[in-house]
């Protein structure tokens, strides 16, 4: 384990090798899982108030979803979670030569909306639990993202160079500085 500032880091942060494969994987994680993505409080009021700008992105059936369950639900565990369709796919995918998108992020990248997507979704496979006094940050070994795995085996790519962009969003820019001099160094430092 790593620790930065109130962060204990997973070792697989660091050793793992992974890159996103759509071609493969279908965005896979988008539709298979024991709930929706988690949401962090702060997310909950910009769901919420986004959906009017997104919708015209929606599947019929996410936007039925929604409108019957409303942009977020709360799982099994307690967790902030987005609404699913027919407990199956988020209800803000929507298919693009069968492969699973999220809404919410063409929204964004077609500039309607400042939020690109749920944190969460953005460090997929990292996953955050709160404690009383941490976080752990923690790589979710998933049969979902064999295809990521052997590409960024394949390429080099560790996980922590692939998911820089949403590290440093959840973290910020010198909690990241810290991971990756301690990814690039874990050989001399981490033993």
């Amino acid at each position: 384990m790593l620790q930065i500032n109130d962060t204990i880091i997973s070792l697989d942060i660091l050793d793992k090798n992974f890159t996103c494969n759509l071609e493969k994987c279908k965005g896979a994680c988008c539709i298979k899982g024991d709930s929706g993505a988690p949401l962090e409080e702060e997310e909950l009021e910009i769901i919420e108030s986004i959906y009017p700008l997104i919708r015209k992105y929606l599947t019929t059936e996410g936007d039925i979803a929604i409108k019957a369950n409303g942009g977020y639900t709360i799982d099994s565990d307690g967790d902030y979670v987005t609404t699913l369709v027919n407990n199956n796919e988020c209800a803000y995918v929507y298919f693009e030569n069968g492969i699973a998108k999220c809404c919410i992020e063409k929204a964004f990248n077609d500039g309607i909306i400042d939020f690109k997507k749920p944190v969460s979704c953005h460090l997929y496979p990292v996953r955050i639990k709160k404690y009383k006094s941490f976080q752990g940050v923690n790589y979710d070994k998933s049969e979902l993202c064999k295809s990521a795995v052997k590409l960024g085996n394949k390429i080099k790519q560790p996980l922590f160079i692939f998911l820089e962009e949403p590290l440093k969003r959840k973290f910020g820019e010198n909690w990241y500085k810290q991971l990756h001099y301690a990814g690039i160094n874990k050989d001399k430092i981490i033993s």
